[in-house]
Parts: C-alpha cells; structure tokens; sequence
C-alpha cells in the first residue's frame, strides 16, 4: 500500500557534522569547535575540523543523494559560516556555498528543506552571553534575514531550530554537548525561553521576505508508548508523554506548547515554580507564538509503559537483549504510530518525521558493498508505523532519514554509523550502503514495497 501522493520522502545531515572546512573561506569558530580544544570532551580526541568534507567534494555527495532517488534534502546552514562574529559582518564565501548546496540540490530535481540552527553556535556570541543573553532573539533574526534574503528565492521549506531539549539541556545542563556548561535550572530555563524568543523572531523574518514559506520547527519526540494493546495502557502512554510530573526538558511539549500554542504547559510551571520566575516578559508568548505550517520532529524510540496503581504510566524494563542500535537506544517502531497520532492531535498542524534512523556496526565487505541489512529492518518496521498511523488519520507530510551519509556524531566523535552512505573516514571515500539502494526502491514505489506490514510483529518486553 502507497503513501499519500503529495508524501516527500527525504534524507537529512547538519553542517558541522558534515561538512569540515572549518577555517576555511572565512568560517568563524563555533561553540564545538571551542568544546573539541578540550582534551577528553569528544570520544577519542576527534573534532569536526574536516568531517566528512563535504564543503569540498558537493557535487559527487549531490550526485549520490541523485542515485539514491531522494526527493528532498534537510541540511542546516552553519550560522558562523554566514556571519563570523555572529552579527554585523556577512561573509560573502559562506553564502556562496550554499548558493551552490541549493542551486546542485534544484538542478538534481531535489527540493532543500533548511534548518537555521543545528548547533553551532558562534563562538562569539558564546562570549557575549549565548542563549543566556536575551539579544540571542535580534542576533538569531538578523542571522535569519540574511540567509532568507539570499535562499528565499528558491528555498520554500524552512525549520528554525533543531532539537532546544539537546542543545540547551545537554550543552548547558548535561555538560556533553557544546558549550559544555552545567548550569542550573533557572539559567537553564532562561536559556530556552530566550532560545523560544529566538524562534519567534526567526519565523517573523522569514515571513516579512516571503509570505509562502513552509516553516516548522524539529524538536526532540519524547513519547511514552504503550506496552500492551489495553485501553489502560494507551491512556497511561498518552498522558504520560503530555504531564510534568518532575523538572525536566526531556517533554516536547515544554518548547512545542509555547511556539504553537500561545502558553507554557501549566503543570511544568507548576514543577519548575520558582525558578521561571522574571524569565518571562510581557508580549514574549505572543512573540514566540507564530503560525507555522508543519509540526517536525526527531524520532528514534519510545518509552514503554503501563498504568500504575495511581492511574500515572510505569515504565516497563526491557526484557535482556531486546534490539537496540549502537548508540543503545532501544528500537521501537511503535513510537512513530503513537508520535504522529499524538502529536497530529494536539498541534493541529500536518507532522514530518524530521530524523529518524539507526547507528549501526557498517563496513565495506570483501565484496566492496556495505551490508546493513538491521538498517533496512528498523526503517521498514518505522515507516509501517507510520502508514499505520496515516491509515488511521494522522496528516503526515514527509519522511527525512538520519542520515544520509556518516559523519561526525556530536560527542562521540566519528565511532557512530548514521548514514545511508559510508564515509571512510581515511580516505574519505563514499560507497552506497544496501540501505540506500533499498530506500531508492522505497521512493520509487512511494512505500508499496514495504509490504502490507502483518510481519510488523511488535518486540517482546
């Protein structure tokens, strides 16, 4: 059974972790380029000074995303690559990178769909403050209006921030991720509030150069699913995924409620007390509130649960060897049924699955040809999920895979396996893993080939 017609089936990748040329052509330094300096905060001594060097080899890695058969292309714009100090000063080179990056994409009849932000934030504005700093929502809309002002003639699909519970709360609070800070919750919580701010005001620039633009946002999908199929289980799942019941970012709702609709959840406001207090202004929630056009998220797994004695969801553990990919996340398909059902219902706008795929142990065989043949079973099983959920009225608009080429995983360096296509990270040689070339069959049939899902068994407990 087909996809909806209008359905973009997609893969995805960000700047950094892509893209090296790190002191090239005017770059400034970034929050991870400043996090990799430090020995011992990225596995293995690794950085992203070259990545997979993409910024040199563009028109082969295009030619490939072209063979794979892909529709549209998630790729984010390194916001210092644009403007070095992060304000004032626009280099020219920067942009005339990803005039190229889009103009390769149309040329190869696939559509580019831009993320402003996905995590490098300037160095320089890290010194004046960063997202502590309120004037991060003018530096992120003057940011915004020159990259729109130069794109938005021929890019229509924009995201303005990718993932705020990971770079916020893993980069301020955790101390993993860049800026590698452990602050505590009130400053924390002003950071994403600022972080909302910025969003706002980013939405606002990108509608004053075109009243067309598609935008959304790609936030983290922290869902509770069910553990069973009883009418308990799901109402524990679903109000489990939407309640505060402890101070935490790891709730999608905390930024998604605020930029769609219009307030903070009450009961995270309520757990959080007095450290919102003095963060919110008046006119920010309506600042931030903006009309957006589709709801984007990033998925990997879900929370299995049941309802307690209380009536609030249990967490279920894990019965020893379910699957799990190698960053040691569970696989369950069943969170991309339950997210696009849930998340479709309470923001009211058609849903992208944004990111969603697996870290896996890949490489080049005797034959010369990468096998990943568990990379082609976990997508299978999701993406069954989510004809299941369109099937049962969820609007789902697109399908981006992460990723669409190996590449540098944040923290744990280059020992993590994301892509469809294998970067040796040697030689820096690509080679199409099976998976891309089943994907390729994926698009072509519009989903017909993944069959009619009866083998979709659910994983014990």
């Amino acid at each position: 059974m087909p996809f909806p017609k209008s359905f973009v089936w997609g893969a995805a990748a960000a700047s950094y972790q892509i893209e090296g040329a790190a002191k090239a052509d005017g770059r400034g330094p970034d929050v991870w380029d400043m996090l990799a300096r430090e020995p011992g905060r990225i596995e293995d001594g690794h950085n992203g000074d070259r990545g997979t060097d993409h910024y040199h080899r563009l028109d082969g890695d295009l030619d490939l995303f072209q063979q794979m058969g892909l529709q549209a292309y998630r790729l984010s714009i390194a916001w210092p690559r644009i403007l070095p100090e992060g304000c004032g000063r626009v280099n020219p080179a920067g942009l005339d990178f990803y005039d190229r990056l889009v103009d390769g994409l149309l040329a190869r009849n696939i559509t580019p769909w831009v993320t402003l932000f996905h995590w490098d934030f300037p160095y320089a504005l890290y010194c004046r403050g960063g997202w502590l700093n309120r004037d991060v929502a003018d530096w992120f809309g003057e940011y915004t209006q020159v990259v729109a002002g130069r794109l938005g003639d021929r890019v229509r699909h924009w995201m303005t921030q990718n993932e705020p519970q990971c770079y916020i709360g893993l980069g301020h609070g955790g101390g993993g991720h860049a800026p590698g800070l452990k602050l505590h919750w009130p400053e924390l919580l002003r950071a994403a509030h600022h972080s909302l701010l910025a969003h706002g005001t980013a939405v606002k620039a990108l509608r004053a150069v075109r009243s067309d633009f598609r935008i959304g946002i790609a936030p983290v999908a922290c869902v509770e699913i069910p553990a069973d199929d009883s009418a308990e289980s799901i109402q524990a799942a679903k109000a489990g995924t939407f309640s505060m019941r402890s101070k935490t970012f790891w709730k999608t709702q905390w930024f998604a409620d605020p930029m769609i609709l219009g307030s903070y959840p009450a009961d995270g406001l309520e757990v959080f007390g007095g450290d919102m207090a003095g963060i919110v202004q008046d006119g920010d929630l309506e600042h931030i509130c903006q009309p957006l056009d589709f709801f984007g998220y990033n998925i990997y797994n879900g929370q299995r649960v049941t309802q307690g004695p209380e009536g609030h969801s249990v967490s279920v553990t894990a019965t020893p060897g379910h699957p799990a990919t190698t960053m040691h996340w569970r696989v369950e398909p069943t969170c991309m049924y339950w997210a696009a059902k849930w998340f479709h219902e309470r923001y009211q706008l058609p849903v992208v699955i944004t990111e969603n795929g697996l870290a896996n142990n890949d490489w080049v065989h005797l034959d010369g040809r990468v096998h990943d043949p568990q990379r082609i079973d976990f997508t299978q099983r999701y993406l069954l999920e989510l004809r299941r959920a369109i099937d049962d009225g969820a609007e789902v608009a697109g399908y981006f895979h992460w990723s669409v080429m190996d590449n540098f995983e944040w923290a744990l360096g280059y020992n993590r396996r994301f892509g469809l296509i294998y970067v040796d990270y040697g030689t820096l040689e690509r080679t199409l893993k099976d998976s891309a070339l089943w994907y390729r069959t994926v698009i072509e049939s519009n989903g017909d080939v993944l069959g009619d899902g009866r083998n979709n068994k659910p994983y014990g407990t």
